[in-house]
């Protein structure tokens, strides 16, 4: 998505004639459905000023311009792009991350320096890093980038910034010589940059291409995790991400046995805390440090063995890979990294009984130098998930551990869509946010009319990588469990079965469990590109507001165990966290999706409540008028 698109000669008028960032304005308000702050509005106005510097005649009036273009499946923008043809009519586009800094220090982390931005100090990638970064992004999902042979030219203007060895110095030269960096004395230097390589125009031609470029599709953390631990880089880290995964490097250098550090980093759905973490299992073990990642629900576990099953041995996997529960009685400090993905998900006890051990927390803090906690509160969906911020850091401070908090905000899952994710919130009264609609917002949300349209759209789907999966809310008995032949979910003339016994918790990877239907407790912590969502009886709507019943769940569903103690103990207080619980599960399951999400409820006025609070494409929903209300189909094996 281009939020500004005009020519050179365009946009020097807008600029001259002091219209530039109203234009901007309007344009952001069309394409994206709301307004944004003042002061992203007077940082176009302040640095639009200096990209005037397109004005020179050397550059053609028919070279193409873009300011804030959406790179695609992320929540990421690049300020500004020149497009045209080189001497050697190549088509290229220049890629210009503009910075208002005027001062910044060197951290001795690569590809990071420290700043004062969003109102304090912190680090944050070096401008030239961050060009170089969002170029390769745009080069690995726009097509027609490949496609077309588009050259990418990434470089970084701060044209507040005097020169003072900090941002070009010696260190980031890595970064620097594929992403140069100009500063304020230099805007001549970064016009003539400009004329190097677009010497003739292309009316925009580029510029359309990068817009209408299909989207390739995304890398999966689970294919790419057997090259990742062979040595390849395979997901380029931006922005945030970046910051956590040197922060979390350094932090593992400097942990001992006496000066115990703990590193929380939280981040929503699809913020890339799993990407991070997997990253870092890879850099750790390379580096020689004893490092395991651990979860406590399994799902994420299994599927990334059955990757490397046959790749690498046995005894491999099992020194990378751990469960939470496994630590209760391991030595202190004999690791040197544990990795926890999925923080939020750890338990008091460990054990099939719950009896085993003290606090989750406390062992894994004391089983190594240097724990990293990846987090996301609102993903707690058991009694028994204990694992906050609060929680983690109580402990470390008893166990004199050092903390320090990240925060991950770089959108990859819902297409890049922050809109959709606050919209769920919003929808699911877990948090009041400004979306309300789903209008502008570029992600295939449906609310379908059967639960068979919505397996259908599914299995349609699926067809294309294997990455497309139905789940629902576990108010069904698992009674196929043992006895295949039973149907778990029936739903008028719909009946399917829960994930079998035979693929297990890595049953969202198997090319033949899209006939089935997961739950939350096997596609937690993973990713599909399209979801597909039954909302059963335990969150319905009435008159506008959502009301969960924990009493609607299956009995064969853990979730919900010790609820009715808890109930004799503080009934409000109960009832408050299955609130939540109920709540945070749905938040979960709907965002799976990278690209989309079909949703279904059994009840009546929640399917209204949905459909009314979004704007629905009725042109899209005919598409699948082919499928009759109703309609029986058994999704067998």
């Amino acid at each position: 998505m281009i939020i500004y698109s005009s020519t050179k000669r365009g946009f020097t008028s807008d600029v001259m004639t002091n219209q530039i960032e109203k234009t901007i304005l309007s344009s952001f308000v069309r394409e994206m459905g709301y307004a944004t702050g003042k002061a992203e509005v007077a940082s176009w106005q302040n640095s639009m000023l200096y990209m005037n510097i397109v004005s020179h005649s050397d550059i053609p009036d028919d070279a193409g311009v873009a300011i804030e273009y959406k790179i695609p499946q992320t929540s990421k923008r690049i300020d500004f792009i020149l497009t045209g043809l080189s001497s050697e009519n190549k088509r290229t586009a220049v890629l210009v991350e503009l910075k208002q800094w005027s001062k910044a220090e060197i951290t001795g982390l690569d590809g990071i320096v420290r700043t004062f931005v969003g109102g304090r100090k912190r680090e944050i990638n070096h401008p030239s890093y961050q060009a170089w970064s969002y170029a390769t992004l745009l080069e690995d999902y726009n097509s027609n980038v490949q496609k077309d042979d588009i050259s990418m030219i990434p470089c970084a203007y701060l044209h507040n910034y005097e020169p003072d060895n900090v941002i070009q110095n010696e260190f980031y030269k890595e970064y620097t010589d594929i992403a140069p960096v100009f500063l304020r004395p230099d805007a001549l230097k970064l016009q003539d940059f400009l004329k190097k390589f677009i010497k003739h125009g292309d009316k925009g031609d580029i510029l359309y291409a990068i817009e209408h470029g299909k989207i390739r599709p995304s890398k999966a953390l689970a294919d790419s995790l057997a090259s990742m631990l062979q040595g390849n880089q395979e997901f380029i880290l931006i922005d945030d991400q970046k910051v956590a995964y040197e922060i979390a490097l350094d932090l593992a250098n400097k942990s001992t046995g006496k000066n115990k550090n703990v590193l929380i980093v939280e981040g929503g759905p699809g913020t890339g805390k799993s990407v991070v973490a997997i990253n870092l299992l890879t850099e750790l073990t390379k580096r020689g440090n004893v490092t395991q990642y651990v979860t406590k629900n399994s799902a994420p576990r299994e599927v990334y063995q059955v990757k490397l099953t046959g790749k690498f041995t046995k005894t491999r996997i099992a020194n990378l890979f751990s469960s939470s529960g496994s630590f209760y009685n391991v030595e202190s400090n004999t690791f040197d990294s544990l990795i926890v993905d999925e923080a939020h998900r750890l338990n008091a006890k460990s054990g099939l009984f719950s009896h085993l051990g003290e606090n989750q927390i406390k062992e894994l803090i004391l089983a190594s130098k240097l724990s990293i906690f990846f987090i996301d509160e609102d993903q707690r969906v058991t009694l028994k998930d204990i694992g906050t911020k609060s929680v983690i850091t109580d402990w470390a401070n008893k166990l004199g551990a050092k903390v320090y908090n990240l925060e991950l905000a770089s959108q990859f899952r819902c297409n890049g869509s922050d809109g959709y994710l606050a919209w769920i919130d919003n929808i699911l009264q877990i948090k009041e946010t400004a979306n309300e609609i789903l209008d502008g917002i570029n992600f295939d949300f449906q609310v379908m009319d059967s639960p068979s349209q919505v397996h259908k759209m599914i299995l349609q789907k699926n067809t294309v990588n294997n990455r497309s999966r139905i789940v629902a809310g576990y108010c069904w008995k698992w009674i196929s469990k043992d006895n295949p032949d039973l149907k778990d979910i029936i739903i008028g003339d719909y009946s399917a079965t829960w994930n079998l016994n035979s693929h297990g918790q890595a049953w969202i990877v198997h090319p033949d469990s899209v006939s089935e239907v997961g739950c939350i407790h096997t596609c937690q912590g993973l990713e599909l590109d399209y979801v597909g969502v039954i909302i059963g009886p335990d969150m319905i709507i009435r008159n506008g507001k959502v009301v969960t019943d924990a009493t609607k769940r299956a009995s064969t569903d853990q979730s919900m165990k010790g609820l009715k103690t808890k109930m004799k103990e503080n009934l409000s207080e109960a009832c408050l966290v299955a609130d939540i619980l109920i709540k945070n599960t749905y938040r979960t399951l709907m965002t799976r999706g990278m690209k989309g999400c079909y949703i279904y409820s059994t009840d009546p006025e929640t399917q209204e409540y949905f459909c009314n609070n979004f704007r629905i494409n009725s042109s899209k929903r005919s598409n699948y008028s082919d499928i009759p209300d109703g309609a029986s189909l058994n999704f067998d094996k």
